[in-house]
Parts: structure tokens; sequence; C-alpha cells
């Protein structure tokens, strides 16, 4: 008997007696063998959870709370529906998916869990960077220390890289191996939420400290923010004459629906799906294990990723809602003469230049007969107020929040504790880019998840290196555009689950019959046409009829792959993903 399967017939005995002993015991089991669920959070809280929660914060103050721990809960709505396929099943997600459903949405949901990863490991590298040197160690590594700025990069990048392929590459290993990437992880997430539940406390404990009011009524959904500006704007809107007031709730209004579905994104992905099956498969989980399976995500993943957003959104919230960012507004307004950064002003003329041709558009014969000095002259008339609202809608990335916090909460919490969570956050995050990767890598080739193929195949997720060179500061913001992609790929593989759970050549016994069974699909049902809705309305709203066109060669294609289904009987030759031994 190998290694991994004396562990797993281990922890089967222990959970089996623990089951039948129930309360604290059951609870101590339970704890101890959790590990996919954590890996889920690992990945999920990254830069896409940490921008988008940043800028909710920064846009509608402390009033959506709630979408991140809802969208969670969707989430492991279908989470748990792939969860019980998997374990009822013990078969290998992607070749079953190919067999028993469609192979068109087989091959999609493995090209997007990989296309997921090689572009979210990119933005991790670049916001670990601009941490290490902004935050962390700005003597040393910053753009103007004696490493100069594109050597310090490469440290940096070369340096994470080494790092994370090393932990990834223990993955590999059964038995401890497994055991020490998943102690790893856990470790990393209790600094994560430990850092930010600090910076919240320590903001909580100063003179004035929190409105907690407010804090426990944005726990309670309001949907309304989908459709107009936060509450906090109206005063400013209030000052903008009203022929103009339209503009800038629209820019609001479209900003917030932008960033509400960017967090709702980021609460679950396509690569998620494909590591939360085959880890659970890898540590040799069965039927028995589909309790603790609900257990462990509903504490590894859902709890310290409501925790860590909730907090983030809090602090942007307390330091930046409607708050107009220094160096844009005079002195008379009770503002700091600063200099603002190029990325800011670039911001703020755009919001500006928009509004004088706004006015062109609707009192002008012609947008096109202004010159670029009119408009300039016409964006030096705008009215203070609307350069106050101006300013307050500017991004803010980490480093802007953390820059904030320090006259508050002093240097060790602002830049030290502050730069350790997110660099935890990007870091954890690399690790399980690269292990889905591998993963997928596997599927394709049809290999067992083991030795130099699952390795060689987690450095296609080594395209994040590129990430500080390419993307610089900018990589933060681009977060948010890439979590709206993933979010497009989200219903088709949550169709493909549902469908999977309902596949009698699939799951033969086990699909979920009764009141029980109507329950799960009416619930599964409603989820997808959530997620489909949103989908279709990103489609369009980012491009238009070329990205209908593709949903609609998309949707024929899948059409195309369920005939091809009827016609395939022929069993899958592919080894478990239990198997231990080396492929080399």
């Amino acid at each position: 008997m190998s290694e991994k399967e004396s562990q797993a017939s281990i922890d089967l005995a222990e959970l089996k007696k623990a089951q039948k002993e129930g309360g604290l015991s059951k609870l101590r089991v339970y704890i101890k063998l959790a590990g996919p669920g954590w890996l889920q959070s690992a990945l999920m809280l990254g830069g896409g959870s940490l921008a988008g929660s940043l800028y909710l914060g920064v846009l509608t103050g402390v009033n959506v709370i709630w979408l991140q721990p809802i969208a969670m809960i969707l989430t492991i709505v279908m989470f748990g529906a792939l969860s019980y396929v998997v374990l009822s099943t013990s078969e290998r997600p992607f070749p079953a998916i190919n067999k028993h459903i469609n192979p068109v949405l087989g091959w999609s949901w493995a090209l997007a869990a990989l296309a997921s990863c090689m572009v979210w490991a990119m933005p991790q590298y670049a916001l670990a960077s601009g941490v290490l040197q902004q935050n962390l160690a700005p003597g040393l590594l910053g753009p103007d220390g004696p490493l100069g700025d594109t050597f310090a990069k490469i440290l940096i990048a070369g340096s994470i890289f080494a790092i994370v392929t090393s932990i990834a590459w223990r993955y590999s290993k059964a038995g401890t191996g497994v055991k020490f990437f998943e102690w790893m992880l856990k470790i990393m997430i209790y600094v994560i939420v430990a850092c930010f539940i600090g910076v919240v406390v320590r903001l909580a404990i100063l003179p004035g400290g929190l409105d907690w009011s407010s804090i426990v009524r944005g726990f309670v959904p309001d949907p309304s923010l989908f459709f107009r500006p936060a509450d906090g704007f109206f005063p400013l809107l209030e000052a903008i004459p009203v022929e103009f007031r339209s503009f800038w709730e629209d820019i609001i209004v479209s900003r917030q629906r932008e960033v509400m579905i960017a967090v709702a994104a980021a609460a679950g992905g396509v690569n998620a799906t494909f590591l939360l099956a085959y880890s659970m498969l890898r540590r040799g989980w069965g039927k028995e294990y589909r309790g603790l399976a609900i257990f462990d995500l509903s504490t590894g993943m859902l709890i310290p990723f409501a925790l860590t957003t909730t907090c983030v959104i809090i602090a942007a919230s307390h330091q930046f809602h409607t708050v107009p960012q220094p160096g844009f507004i005079s002195e008379a307004y009770g503002q700091e003469v600063v200099e603002p950064s190029p990325s800011h002003i670039q911001e703020f003329e755009g919001l500006l230049r928009d509004r004088v041709l706004f006015e062109a558009s609707n009192s002008e014969p012609g947008v096109s007969e202004l010159s670029s000095e009119q408009i300039a002259t016409h964006m030096e008339e705008l009215s203070g107020s609307e350069r106050m609202i101006a300013a307050t809608l500017l991004t803010r990335d980490a480093f802007d929040l953390a820059t904030s916090l320090e006259p508050l909460t002093g240097t060790l919490f602002a830049r030290i504790i502050f730069g350790i969570g997110v660099l935890g956050m990007t870091i954890s995050s690399i690790i399980l880019h690269m292990l889905v990767s591998g993963m997928v890598i596997c599927e394709m080739l049809g290999r067992s998840h083991s030795g130099w193929t699952l390795r060689i195949g987690s450095l296609a997720a080594a395209t994040g290196v590129l990430g500080p060179f390419l993307w610089q500061q900018a990589a933060f913001w681009l977060a948010i555009p890439t979590s709206i992609f993933a979010f497009i790929l989200l219903p088709s593989a949550y169709f493909t689950f549902y469908l999977m759970l309902n596949k009698r050549s699939l799951m033969g016994n086990n699909v979920p019959t009764g009141n029980r069974g109507l329950i799960i699909n009416i619930t599964m049902s409603l989820v997808i046409l959530l997620f489909s809705v949103i989908s279709v309305y990103v489609i369009w709203n980012t491009a238009g009829m070329l990205g209908m066109i593709a949903l609609a060669t998309f949707l024929v294609a899948i059409v195309i792959g369920h005939f091809s289904v009827k016609n395939n009987s022929q069993e899958s030759s592919l080894p478990k993903v239990s198997d231990t031994q080396a492929d080399d």
C-alpha cells in the first residue's frame, strides 16, 4: 500500500468514527481533514477580490458589503453540486463530461480554466512587485532604490517564481507533499485574514471610530445600487446643475455596476471549479466525505473570503468614499497641496473631457467642431462641484489605501501589516494558478496528476512573471476587466454541473430525487439563470454584436457536441486521478 493510500485509509477510519460519535468529535475531525475548501480561498483571495473590494468601498461605501458573501453562497451551491457528483462517482470530471454530457462543454471548461490561470497570474505578480517596492521594502527595491526599477522587478519576479514553484511542486508528491502544500496555504490564509482584521480593528479604536450601524445595514441586500448612485453621492450631485447631473449619475452607476459584477466574478471562477474537483479526488475522498465537503466549503471558502473582503470594503469606505483624491481640488475646499500621480491626472482629465463632450453633444452643432484648445478651455471652466465629484471617482489601489491609513494607524498597520496581507494574497493565488494549470495539462494529455507532467504543466502559469513589466501599476485595475471576462465563462460550467448531477448514466442511483432533488434542482436553476442573465448583459455591454455572435457560435457548437455524445459509447481509458505512480 502506498503512502497516499495508507493515509487515506487512516483518514476514512477516523472520519467514520467521528460521524458515529457526532458532536465535538465530529467537528474536530472535520476541521482536521478540511482542505480543498481552503485551497479555494487561497485561489480566490487574489488581486481580483482585493481590487474589486477596494473600489466597491470607494464607490458604494459600506452599502454593498452583502454582495460578496451572497455571491460566495451561490458559488458554494454550485461547488457543492460538483463535489456531490465527484464524490459519488469518484470519476475524473473532464473525461466524464466529455463522455456523458458534451465534449464541447468539457474542453471549453478545461481550456477556460487554463487560460484564466495564465491571465490571472500576471496581475498577481505585478501586485506583489508593487507591494514590495512601495510598502515593504521601498528603500531597497523601490524605483529610486540602489538596485534600480528594472533590476528590482527582475529580482522580485524571479524570487517569487522560485518560492511558488517550490511549494506548488510539493503537491506532485503523494501523502506528505499534499499535506505540506495544504497546510502552507492554510497558514497563508490565516495571515491574510488576520492582517485585514487588524487594520479594521485599528480603525475602530481611533477617536470617532467606525459607524457600526451603517456597517450592519450594509449586510442587508440592496440590488437597487445596480441602477442608482450610492446615497453618499447625493449631496455632491445636488450641487451640480440639473442639466449636467445625469452625466455624472450615469458615470457613477456604470462604475458601480461594473465593479459589482467584478466582485461577484471574483467569488467564483472556472479555474476554481477545476481545482475543487481534482483536489478532492487527489485526497482520496469518496461518498463518505460528502458531508465534510460542504463543511469544508462553508468554513474554508466562505468565512475567510467574506471576512477579508468585508474588511477591505470597510477600510476603503472609511478613507475614500465621496472623498476627493488630494491634488485636484483647491485649498478652499480644505485639500492639502500634493502632486497627484500621472495615472490619476490622466483619469481626472478624461472624466472632465467626457463631461465637456457630453455638453457639446447636447448643445453644439457638432462635437467634432470642438478643437483640443476649446475642449481644454471648457474643462478649466467647469464648476468646482463637478471637479469635486470627478476627484471622488478616481480609482484607488492598495498603495493609495495604505498611504491614506498611515496617519491614522501608523506605519506598522498601514505599510507593514497591510502589505503582508496583500503579499500573502498574491503568493497564495499564484501557487494555486500553477497547480490548476498543471492539473489541466495532465487531464488534456490523459496523464496521472504526478511527476513531471504536473510540474511542467504548472509552468503554464509562469506567464505571471511578465506582469510587473507589462502592466506595472495598471495591472491592479486590469484585474477588474479580467474578472468580468471570467464571469462570462461561469454559466456554461455551472450548467454542465447541473447536467452531470441529473445524468443517470454517470450518477446511477446517486441522482437526487424526491423533494430533496426538487429543491436542489430549483436552486441550481435559479443560480444558473441569474449568472446567465448577467453574463449576457456583460457580453453585450463589452463586446456588442460581435460578442453575441461569438456566444451564438458557442451555443451551436454545444448542440453539435450533444449529438456526438449519443454516438460515443466507448469507455474512457484514462488513468484514475488517484494513481500515484509518477508518469516518468
